[in-house]
């Protein structure tokens, strides 16, 4: 086969339209996710209510659209009355998911306020694993019910007299996780997911729903528990959600690089047990994917497992990334566009110092490591109608995978911008990558830049201190018009933005 990849993007050949909630995040009480992440009182650009202004100008620099909330294996074991009122008069908790102590500075009239400056939404979750029904309904009319009743009054007591209209809600998390508090089997938690979601609904009909789904794809349970659930709830319910977290523990980058193909056949695997329960029920309507927790997860393993319990907010799940991280991040970006008309949803786990895209320091500076390149690139960019990725690529197998392609790559098209944009990953990490893109369908296009992000060294990284180390450029190879196909050397081990102007 050719060393040369070329890829076909016609404007007829469509999968679907990108949902903004694709590009979401989460923000659980974990860590330095909240405390010393988006909020630190005493900081020197803390705002009035405490929460950093230097971390919401990096997080509006991705433009998240919504924002998973509180948790999280947190949740599970989380009274959510804790979190509102007066805050010197609420609660200090053993938290048990995390073995932290949990002073409830911030709870969800605080973190809704946050959304708002970040431009965001939360999307809610809600404690099925020591709490059930009835407490989920309660929070729902405390955050959405307009007044005159118990909840919706005590919101209003504490300050707030609109609703929160928070419109998307988790029916708990990971509950097939026997490190989950409360963990249930598929029938125990399908019956009471199905009862939470009744009265939720009840409470508020606007909202929509997502049912927890397996834990990862190398659950024993996966797919019978999907299948199950959805069951119980299909009638009730809007999402399906999907976990998925990588790693690099043998550094084999060629197997890391090529384990988006995985999360590819993850995907394929919910939707096809979602459509097989549609079937069986004989249902018009069609259940959606909610990927509320992805990234790549492995770095802090052996640092977590030394730190002291029953701190306030202690650094647990700091991984520092490199750049081969990065590239699997674009890669399982593209993953989600490839099938952007049933993943509707999905959030990077976290957003803020957790696994996250976003670090600070506390008291000090706050700045991007190298996966936020590839989910800014994508989040800004990859507004539109996502395009059949037509492809041919030279290919390689590794440890865990067969014929991966080189090229990783999808293309999103912005009609009302008059753009498309295609996105790419080049896995091969010892020669560049030559692309042909046919965009004949389009008519008159040019190139109106091509970034990249690559470095020589796989493994480098950004910190507080070289916070630039690794950042994209728009110089080098650039793409180039030829007749109707764009011409572009994709770098070694690079992530590749292409935009290109319609006339």
């Amino acid at each position: 086969m050719s060393n040369k990849a070329t890829m076909i993007v016609d404007k007829d050949f469509q999968i679907g339209e990108v949902d903004k909630r694709i590009y979401g995040s989460f923000i659980e009480h974990l860590g330095r996710a909240v405390y010393g992440g988006i909020y630190e009182k005493d900081h020197p650009q803390a705002d009035e209510q405490g929460f950093r202004t230097d971390v919401l100008e990096l997080v509006k620099g991705i433009d998240v659209p919504i924002v998973r909330y509180p948790g999280g294996n947190f949740v599970s074991g989380y009274n959510w009355e804790d979190g509102v009122g007066p805050v010197d008069l609420r609660p200090r908790r053993q938290e048990l998911a995390w073995r932290t102590i949990e002073p409830n500075w911030v709870g969800l009239n605080e973190f809704t306020d946050w959304c708002r400056k970040a431009n965001s939404e939360a999307m809610m979750a809600v404690n099925l694993g020591t709490r059930g029904p009835e407490e989920a309904r309660n929070l729902v009319e405390y955050a959405n019910f307009p007044s005159g009743t118990q909840w919706s009054d005590l919101r209003i007591q504490h300050g707030y007299t609109q609703p929160h209209a928070i419109r998307t809600w988790c029916l708990g998390n990971e509950m097939d996780g026997p490190w989950q508090i409360g963990a249930k089997t598929a029938v125990e938690y399908g019956r009471i997911a199905a009862e939470a979601a009744k009265v939720m609904k009840w409470t508020d009909p606007s909202i929509e729903l997502v049912a927890c789904g397996s834990s990862g794809l190398g659950m024993p349970t996966f797919p019978d528990w999907e299948s199950t659930v959805l069951d119980f709830t299909y009638d009730h319910v809007d999402y399906i959600s999907l976990h998925q977290y990588y790693g690099n523990r043998d550094n084999n980058t060629g197997n890391f690089l090529a384990q988006s193909m995985g999360m590819d056949q993850f995907i394929h695997t919910v939707i096809a047990t979602a459509d097989y329960v549609q079937a069986k029920k004989r249902s018009k309507k069609k259940i959606n994917l909610s990927f509320d927790e992805w990234n790549v997860w492995y770095h802090s393993n052996e640092a977590d497992g030394k730190i002291k319990p029953w701190q306030i907010a202690p650094p647990q799940l700091e991984d520092v990334y490199t750049h081969e991280d990065a590239l699997v991040v674009g890669c399982m970006l593209i993953s989600l566009l490839k099938r952007a008309d049933r993943v509707r949803m999905a959030c990077m786990a976290q957003l803020v110092n957790v696994i996250a895209p976003i670090m600070t320091v506390n008291g000090g500076a706050a700045w991007k490591q190298t996966i936020y390149y590839p989910y800014m690139h994508t989040s800004t960019l990859g507004r539109g109608t996502a395009l059949v990725p037509l492809i041919q690529s030279p290919k390689y197998d590794s440890k865990d995978y067969t014929d991966v392609p080189y090229l990783e790559a999808v293309s999103v098209h912005n009609e009302e911008n008059g753009e498309v944009t295609v996105f790419a990953v080049n896995r091969d990490v010892n020669g560049t990558l030559p692309l042909e893109i046919d965009l004949r369908s389009f008519g008159t296009c040019r190139v109106l830049e091509h970034i990249v992000l690559e470095n020589n060294d796989l493994k480098a990284a950004n910190t507080a201190d070289t916070p630039d180390r690794v950042k994209p450029h728009t110089g080098g190879n650039a793409a180039v018009l030829n007749g109707g196909r764009i011409e572009a050397v994709l770098a070694k081990a690079s992530w590749n933005v292409i935009r290109i102007k319609l006339s």
